[in-house]
């Protein structure tokens, strides 16, 4: 495999690492609004995205492995490892693209662990507001700092329990 071939993968892999980042921010927005009704539909394009992406890193795997082999490197090389080894101009497209796989890497990270926030966030309110309406356990409600008041006692609207 050739520096082009290499580099056409990796350009796959980064429009596909872009898209993903894409469905996760589509899927933060979902949760931060509340509309629950297109989460699941936003769930299967990312887990669609993560099927796409693991079929172009075995592609993108077996091209490293091949240049490497060019380049007298052991296979299984990292990015940086083969950036090195090559020439220029291919010593900067490759250090391009590991530059950029990185970022979006961290974003992706990053998107992730906001997402998981937010479900565990609405899964809490959840919870709290069917206790409440419920009428659940000893009758406590959470203040702003956290510690528990006692519940009024009587009817409530759903809304005063949000």
């Amino acid at each position: 495999m050739n520096p082009v071939e290499t580099s056409a993968i990796l350009w796959r892999q980064r429009e596909l690492l872009s898209l993903l980042l894409f469905k996760l921010e589509v899927e933060s927005l979902l949760l931060a609004a509340g509309r629950t009704r297109w989460l699941g539909s936003a769930t299967y394009e990312v887990e669609l995205m993560l099927e796409r992406i693991q079929s172009t890193e075995l592609l993108r795997a077996a091209a490293v492995d091949e240049l490497a082999e060019t380049l007298g490197l052991a296979p299984g090389p990292s990015l940086a490892a083969l950036t090195d080894a090559l020439d220029e101009p291919w010593k900067a497209v490759f250090s391009e693209h590991r530059t950029a796989l990185a970022t979006l890497s961290a974003e992706i990270e990053a998107a992730v662990e906001a997402n998981r926030d937010l479900l565990t966030s609405g899964r809490r309110t959840v919870a709290e507001a069917l206790r409440v309406v419920r009428g659940g356990g000893d009758g406590d409600l959470y203040r702003a700092d956290g510690s528990t008041a006692p519940a009024a006692v009587g009817a409530r609207l759903v809304d005063e329990a949000l």
